[in-house]
């Protein structure tokens, strides 16, 4: 397993579409794998393959306090199910030290492959059904920052262009 690097905002290759996995393959397993160590390590609760700088529907997510509850999503999809909407205080490994509010729909249904390539579906509501959305986001390529004003995304966007000079 290795430790992979995180793009971070506003890193342009953020913004590309991820293609679907075409097969489940020990390619892809190992990918899942270093995702979750990369998770892990971070420490964060939910990470695309996007954010690791590779191209693909792969999302990893470990919403528990003991990391005993992996989850992977191949390729997944998702569609509301209600249209009730939530505000919930988002960050992202991507967009390191900043939290914002953002508003999505309260529950979701899923469809995926899991790590063997095997399709599931399932409802999911609250705090997973929003890690869902805005991990699904960046496949997409979309970060959450993008459902703030202009005034607050262009702030932080500034903040991490700082932070990124004074690194390098």
């Amino acid at each position: 397993m290795a430790i992979l690097n995180i793009l971070e905002f506003p890193d342009s290759r953020l913004r590309t579409i991820a293609k679907p996995v075409a097969v489940v393959d020990d390619k892809v397993r190992q990918l899942v794998d270093d995702m979750f160590e990369t998770m892990y390590e971070a420490p964060g609760i939910g990470l695309a393959a996007t954010q690791v700088n590779v191209h693909l529907r792969v999302v990893v997510m470990d919403l528990s306090e003991d990391r005993s509850e992996p989850r992977v999503y191949i390729n997944p999809e998702f569609e509301p199910l209600t249209d009730e909407m939530g505000e919930y205080q988002e960050g992202c490994l991507s967009v390191p030290e900043f939290y914002e509010n953002v508003e999505r729909p309260l529950r979701v249904k899923i469809k995926a492959l899991d790590r063997d390539g095997k399709p599931f579906e399932l409802v999911a509501e609250g705090l997973l059904a929003v890690c869902i959305q805005h991990e699904c986001d960046h496949l997409n390529g979309k970060l959450f920052v993008d459902y703030l004003s202009t005034l607050k995304r262009d702030r932080i966007k500034k903040k991490l262009e700082k932070k990124h000079r004074q690194q390098a």
